[in-house]
């Protein structure tokens, strides 16, 4: 089950860096930094209590 939470975490954090890539273009600049905020939160997450032994 774990693994499964690591890899949906892996998924998010891509659609999050799109997102905010995609808010860069616009030029949204706020939404993005949440976006990469947000995606860093999440692979912090994934790396310290998903995937930590």
């Amino acid at each position: 089950m774990r693994t499964l939470l690591a890899n949906a975490a892996i998924v998010v954090v891509l659609a999050l860096f799109g997102a905010a890539l995609y808010a860069m273009t616009l030029p949204d600049y706020a939404l993005a930094g949440v976006m990469f905020l947000s995606a860093s939160i999440v692979i912090y997450y994934r790396e310290n209590k998903l995937v930590a032994d």
